[in-house]
């Protein structure tokens, strides 16, 4: 007797799953070797596979929930009805109106769901399933039917439409992104920095090897007597604080009435390759501060400043307010974290990459010296959503043919920095790995043991709910790393998105507990915080207000001694390319 469809299907179903069993154990008996087995071997350590196996109980549920949908969608497909499938990648309506499409979809969907169970069913230790479960997002992100020509069925519609122009220009910016070196998230055509970007009026006052420090001209007639001070992370270029006017952080805050400065990194050639972490806290951020106090300090014995610190700007800055506690000094009147690791408990995603091995093998291709290339970066971070700031750029531009819009905080993040090996290969093992900086004494930068505990200045924390490179826990637990007086607020959306969100805008929301209590966790803050809608700038500038000082007269030049004004902002540094 003929087997139904629903038969086969049944029966082949069986197979694939009893196949991917067996291979997929084999996967996670090799996993670490085929992830780690080139760094163990440049170090000469043997790799030791962890320990994998499946739960039988988790096992046999996966394979019956698989059977199960894969019966229903059959029996859709029997009855030539296109199944229903609720991803944006399939929304189009050329998918739902093409059969064999809309399957291919449901059917890759439903092969998604049952590996990433399979992930849940390994019983072994959370750092291995956590690099299982990476390991299988991304080849699923790669292999989605969506990503091919031959099924994309939303692609083949705008082919025909287009009368093949669109696969045309789809061409063209594959060449385009081949020349460039990276997928073009934006039309990057359209922005120049100085131009249409990074625009707030200023000039460079102070540069040496490391950056240029440069001072913002005065929006008010009165500005507060203590000065401010912003270190962006040394990993991007400076201008996400100073994007475009009605967007910029800077802008912002010299309208506030504080005299802004602004550390902007140089982008690391050979000449830097032999930076360490210590360079850059003793010769850029401290160097930046000095230099801050020197030009717009008040005269006497108080002339303190506040300061910023975004991202590892802020793991930079306060490691560096640390180096001067220990040497008696307390130059900051309070302090601002957005978005800032300094206890790397929970690094959130980027955690799958890190473990004795892998950092021993940066420190032996690069601790003596070397670049960590910029766009090897910038590949990292974008596949940490692959989705979203991968595969959704191929669709759009080369099985479309279309060009990206023009978005000045994606521009920004294509404008890649290198970083200088020996700092990347101490920041790798004194922060993720080994997590010093928290503990008292375990750490030593420029000389001093790093001990958190001496530090006087008040801290406002930021943290972003969505991030996926600073989790907001992460962010969190720096308020239980840092004594004194501290405020926490956490935004809606994502690491830079977060950050970057003007109150005209009068988008997405943020978070404050009214009672000022900062429990031991995240969770257990946000269950007596508060929602408010807009942005979180408006609590942040009323706080920054509080420890700014008195008003006095906004000066009529820039720098001040031998620190002259240059060349206008954006200065030089910020224009070099990784």
């Amino acid at each position: 007797m003929d087997k139904s469809p629903i038969d086969i299907w049944s029966q082949t179903a069986a197979q694939f799953q009893e196949t991917v069993s067996q291979s997929w154990a084999k996967a996670l008996s090799n996993f670490q070797s085929l992830d780690l087995g080139t760094a163990m071997a440049a170090v000469g350590e043997p790799v030791a596979p962890p320990h994998i196996e499946f739960s039988a109980d988790k096992l046999q549920a996966v394979q019956q929930q698989y059977l199960q949908e894969a019966g229903a969608l059959m029996a859709n497909w029997s009855a030539a009805e296109a199944p229903a499938v609720a991803d944006k990648r399939f929304n189009a309506p050329a998918w739902q109106h093409n059969p064999v499409a809309a399957m291919a979809a449901a059917v890759y969907l439903l092969n998604s769901r049952t590996l990433t169970a399979l992930v849940d069913a390994v019983q072994t230790d959370d750092k291995t399933r956590n690099r299982l479960r990476f390991a299988v997002e991304q080849g699923l992100a790669a292999t989605a039917p969506s990503n091919f020509l031959a099924f994309n069925a939303e692609a083949q519609q705008k082919a025909i439409d287009t009368q093949g122009e669109s696969i045309a220009k789809g061409i063209q910016n594959l060449l385009h992104d081949v020349r460039q070196g990276h997928v073009s998230m934006t039309d990057e055509s359209v922005f120049t920095v100085g131009k249409n970007v990074a625009t707030t009026e200023g000039a460079v006052v102070f540069e040496n090897a490391l950056f240029q420090l440069i001072e913002y001209k005065p929006l008010t007639a009165k500005v507060f007597e203590k000065p401010f001070l912003m270190v962006p992370p040394c990993i991007n270029k400076y201008y996400i604080l100073d994007l475009q006017p009605e967007n910029s952080v800077v802008r912002y805050a010299v309208a506030q009435g504080h005299r802004t400065f602004v550390v902007s990194w140089r982008n690391p050639d050979a000449s830097l390759a032999h930076k360490t972490w210590d360079d850059y806290i003793e010769t850029a951020v401290i160097k930046a501060i000095a230099v801050t106090q020197e030009i717009a300090g008040k005269p006497g014995a108080d002339h303190s400043i506040n300061a910023l610190g975004f991202c590892v700007g802020g793991t930079m800055l306060t490691t560096a307010l640390a180096v001067l506690a220990a040497r008696g000094e307390h130059p900051v009147a309070s302090t601002t974290l957005l978005t800032t690791l300094l206890d790397f408990t929970d690094t959130g995603i980027l955690d799958v990459f890190i473990d004795e091995s892998f950092v021993k093998f940066r420190e032996k291709e690069m601790g003596e010296g070397g670049l960590m290339k910029g766009q090897d970066l910038a590949s990292t971070f974008s596949f940490l959503r692959p989705n979203d700031l991968v595969w959704n750029y191929v669709v759009g531009n080369y099985l479309k043919g279309e060009t990206p819009p023009p978005f000045d905080l994606l521009y920004w993040n294509s404008d890649a920095t290198n970083l200088p090996g020996p700092y990347y290969a101490w920041y790798l093992r004194n922060t993720y790995l080994e997590n010093k900086l928290v503990k008292p004494g375990a750490a030593t930068v420029c000389g001093e043991a790093i001990d958190f505990s001496l530090l006087d200045t008040p801290f406002y924390i930021y943290g972003s709910r969505e991030d996926h490179i600073v989790p907001i826990g992460g962010a969190y637990a720096s308020t239980q790393a840092l004594p004194g007086k501290k405020r926490f607020v956490m935004g809606a959306s994502g690491h830079i998105a977060g950050v970057i969100n003007p109150p005209a805008k009068n988008k997405r929301s943020h978070w404050i507990r009214a009672d000022g209590k900062l429990p031991a966790s995240h969770s257990q803050w946000l269950s007596g915080a508060t929602e408010y809608p807009g942005s979180w700038w408006t609590d942040w500038a009323q706080w920054l207000k509080g420890h700014a000082g008195k008003q006095i007269a906004a000066p009529k030049s820039y720098g001040r001694g031998k620190y002259k004004a240059g060349v206008a902002a954006p200065g030089t540094y910020v224009l070099a390319k990784a």
